[in-house]
C-alpha cells in the first residue's frame, strides 16, 4: 500500500519509487510463517545437523539419562521399545553355502561373544538397542582374539557408551577430516573413531591420569544410531523432543504435592485473650503454654479427636484449604503427547487402560509395530547385525573355522502377540487361502523360520504315522468328534 513518503520519491525519482515498491512486494510472504510480522525466531537457522550435535548433543544426553533413572514412565516407555524391538533376540541364520555348519559355530559363539563376559548375544543387542534410544547413539568395538583363547571364533563384542568417543576432537587429519571425533576420507566416507582409552567418567576420578584419545579404524567399530537429516554423523536421543515437558510436568507434580500436603491440614486462628490459657503466677517459666503463646502467638497442636476449652473472650477460626481440581485430565494430557513423543503408546508407559476399548488398543497398537518393523529393518539389521555377522564369518574363515566366505543371512525377529487370535488366524488363512500372501511369509511375520517350521511339522507327521495315531487325529481335526452315547449304540 502507497504512503506519503512512497509518493513523494515516486514524483521526485519515479525509478526509485518503482524499486520502493518492488521491494514491498518481495516481504510479501505466500506462507504466512515466513511473515517478517512472525516474531519467533529459529536458534541456530541453517546449521548442520553435527553443528547441532556439536552444541546440544552433550547435555540432552546428560538430561536424557537422569530421567531414564528417576521417572518411572520414561523408564517404562524405553523398556517397551526394547521388549517391541529386540525382545528375546533377533536370531540371525545363516542361508548360503554350508549354512548348516556355520548356524552350529554361530550357536556356540552366540554364548560367549560378550567381551566383557555379562551378556549373551541377545542380551548384548538388547543393551545396544536401549543405550541407542536413551543416549541417542552406541559403539560396539569388534575384538579379534587369539585362537588360543579357546573361543569357537577368536571374536568378540565390546559394548561402549558413546561417551568412549572423543567429542571434542575436530581437527584435520592427513588428506581426512576429524569432526566430534569421527575421521572422514576426501569421499566423506568414515575412516576411523578416536576413542579414549577409557570411559571419561572413570577417569575423572583419577586426577594424575593424561586424558589422551586414540585411532581406531572404522573397520573396527560399529557406529549404531539413528540419523534423521542428510549428512548426520552422529545421533540425538530419543528423547530429545519430550525433555522440556517431562521436566515442566515434574514441576508440576512437585507443585501439587505440595499443595495437597498443605490441603491434607487444618489450621485454627485464635483471637481474643490468650492470657487465660494458663496460671499467670508461671509466666517466667519459657515453657509455659501463656508465654509460648504471649511471644509467638503459637498455642500449641490441635490433638485429633480431642475436646478443649478456649478460654474466656477468644474466639476460634478453623482454616480449611479448598482441593483445586484438574490434576488428573492435566497429567493424562501431558503424558499421551510424551507418550507420543518417545514412539509409545499411553498405556505402555502408565499401564493405565481404563480409557482403552478394544478398536482404539487396536489401532494405536498397529502403528507402534510399524514403527517397530521400521526401525528393526531399516536401522537395528542392516546398521547393527548384519556388520556383525560379516565380522563374524571373515574370523571364522581366518581361523579356518569355516571353508567358505559365505556371509548370506537371514533374520528372524520377535513375533508380535496376537491381539485376537481367533480373527487374526482367520484372516491370515484368508489371505494364503486366496493367493495375497504364502504361508512362509505369515511364518516370517511371526519371527519363524519356515524351513525349520516344516522340518519340524515333517518329523511330527512322521513320528504320529509310525505310531499309528495320524489318522486318527485328521479325523478329530475335521470336525468328527465322538458323541457322549457312541458306545451304547
Amino acid at each position: 500500500m502507497r504512503n506519503l513518503i512512497d509518493t513523494v520519491v515516486g514524483w521526485v525519482n519515479p525509478q526509485a519509487g518503482l524499486q520502493r515498491h518492488y521491494a514491498r512486494k518481495v516481504l510479501e510472504r505466500a506462507y504466512e510463517a515466513a511473515s517478517p510480522r512472525d516474531g519467533w525466531r529459529v536458534r541456530r537457522a541453517g546449521a548442520s545437523a553435527n553443528a547441532d550435535h556439536v552444541a546440544d548433543a552433550a547435555i540432552i544426553r546428560g538430561k536424557a539419562r537422569a530421567l531414564v533413572q528417576n521417572v518411572p514412565y520414561v523408564s517404562a516407555g524405553i523398556e517397551a521399545l526394547v521388549a517391541a524391538t529386540v525382545g528375546t533376540g533377533i536370531s540371525p541364520r545363516a542361508t548360503g553355502r554350508n549354512s548348516e555348519k556355520i548356524n552350529k559355530l554361530l550357536k556356540k559363539w552366540m554364548a560367549v561373544c560378550d567381551a566383557d563376559g555379562r551378556l549373551d548375544y541377545h542380551g548384548l543387542i538388547a543393551s545396544a538397542y536401549k543405550a541407542m534410544e536413551q543416549d541417542g547413539e552406541v559403539l560396539i568395538r569388534l575384538r579379534h582374539r587369539k585362537i588360543s583363547d579357546g573361543l569357537p571364533v577368536p571374536l568378540q563384542l565390546q559394548l561402549l557408551e558413546i561417551d568412549w568417543l572423543d567429542s571434542r576432537k575436530t581437527a584435520p587429519s592427513g588428506q581426512n577430516q576429524i569432526i566430534n571425533g569421527i575421521e572422514y576420507d576426501p569421499l566423506g566416507a568414515v575412516a576411523a573413531y578416536w576413542l579414549w582409552s577409557q570411559h571419561p567418567g572413570d577417569m575423572s576420578l583419577l586426577k594424575s591420569f593424561r586424558m589422551e584419545s586414540k585411532r581406531v579404524p572404522a573397520n573396527q567399530i560399529i557406529h549404531l544410531y539413528s540419523p534423521a537429516r542428510p549428512g548426520q554423523g552422529r545421533g540425538f536421543s530419543r528423547l530429545a523432543p519430550v525433555i522440556s515437558r517431562v521436566r515442566d510436568v515434574q514441576l508440576y507434580e512437585d507443585a501439587e504435592l505440595a499443595r495437597k500436603n498443605l490441603e491434607s491440614r487444618l489450621s485454627v486462628i485464635a483471637s481474643g485473650d490468650v492470657s487465660q490459657m494458663a496460671n499467670p503466677a508461671s509466666y517466667g517459666d519459657a515453657g509455659d503454654p501463656a508465654v509460648r503463646a504471649q511471644q509467638t502467638g503459637d498455642l500449641g497442636e490441635l490433638g485429633s479427636g480431642s475436646i478443649i476449652q478456649a478460654p474466656p473472650g477468644m474466639t476460634m477460626t478453623v482454616v480449611e484449604p479448598k482441593p483445586s481440581a484438574g490434576y488428573v485430565e492435566y497429567i493424562k494430557f501431558n503424558l499421551h503427547l510424551i507418550a507420543s513423543g518417545m514412539g509409545c503408546t499411553y498405556e505402555q508407559i502408565t499401564g493405565d487402560m481404563t480409557e482403552v476399548n478394544f478398536s482404539s488398543a487396536r489401532v494405536r497398537l498397529l502403528d507402534f509395530r510399524r514403527n517397530v518393523s521400521q526401525m528393526q529393518w531399516l536401522i537395528l539389521i542392516p546398521k547393527c547385525l548384519i556388520p556383525i555377522h560379516e565380522a563374524f564369518i571373515e574370523a571364522a574363515y581366518l581361523a579356518q573355522k569355516i571353508d567358505v566366505r559365505d556371509s548370506s543371512v537371514d533374520f528372524s525377529v520377535p513375533k508380535f502377540d496376537y491381539v485376537n487370535p481367533e480373527q487374526d488366524v482367520k484372516s491370515d488363512l484368508a489371505e494364503i487361502s486366496g493367493g495375497l500372501s504364502s504361508v512362509s511369509e505369515k511364518l516370517r511375520q511371526r519371527g519363524y523360520n519356515p524351513k525349520e517350521v516344516f522340518e519340524e511339522l515333517k518329523s511330527d507327521f512322521d513320528e504320529l504315522e509310525k505310531l499309528g495315531i495320524l489318522q486318527t487325529l485328521l479325523f478329530l481335526q475335521k470336525g468328527n468328534l465322538p458323541t457322549p452315547n457312541a458306545s451304547t449304540k
